[in-house]
C-alpha cells in the first residue's frame, strides 16, 4: 500500500483535531483540554507496532517525537513528556506524546481511564493548533 492509500482510524478521527501533516505522520491533537496531548499516526498503512517501520521511517518517527516534545516543552508549564503506543483499543500504529503536570487530572498515574475527556472550547482549542501549526512549520 503507498501513502496515498492512508485512512485514519475512525476512533482517532473522532477523537481528535489534525493540527497538520509531518515528513511521515498526520500529527493529532487530542480533544481533551485536561492534557496537551498529542498523536503523530505514521501514514503508512496496516501496521501496527513500531517495530514494523522499516528503518528509515523508524528514524523518521523518532525525529517528529522529538521534535514534538520540544514543542510541548516550548509551551510550557510542563514536568514530564509521557510517550507511548499502546494500540489495544486502536490496532492502527500511533504514537502519544502527552506533556504532563504534576497538577494534571491523573498525575502521577496515566492518562487512559482517568475520567471523561473534557473537550476544548473554540478559542483554546484553536488557539493551542495555532501554537503547534507554528512551532512545527505546518501550513
Amino acid at each position: 500500500m503507498t501513502e496515498a492509500d492512508f485512512e485514519l482510524h475512525p476512533k482517532l478521527e473522532a477523537d481528535t483535531f489534525v493540527v497538520g501533516e509531518l515528513p511521515l505522520s498526520r500529527l493529532l491533537l487530542m480533544n481533551d483540554a485536561r492534557f496537551p496531548w498529542c498523536i503523530l499516526v505514521p501514514r503508512r498503512q496496516g501496521l501496527r507496532d513500531l517495530h514494523e517501520l522499516d528503518s528509515g521511517d523508524s528514524a523518521e518517527l523518532f525525529a517528529e517525537i522529538r521534535r514534538l516534545s520540544l514543542l510541548l516543552l516550548a509551551l510550557g508549564n510542563v514536568d514530564k513528556l509521557n510517550v507511548g503506543a499502546l494500540g489495544n483499543r486502536v490496532p492502527q500504529l500511533h504514537v502519544h506524546v502527552i506533556a504532563r503536570r504534576i497538577s494534571d487530572a491523573a498525575w502521577p498515574d496515566p492518562v487512559w481511564g482517568r475520567g471523561a475527556a473534557q473537550p476544548y472550547t473554540a478559542g483554546t482549542g484553536q488557539a493551542l493548533l495555532k501554537e503547534l501549526q507554528a512551532g512545527l512549520d505546518l501550513r
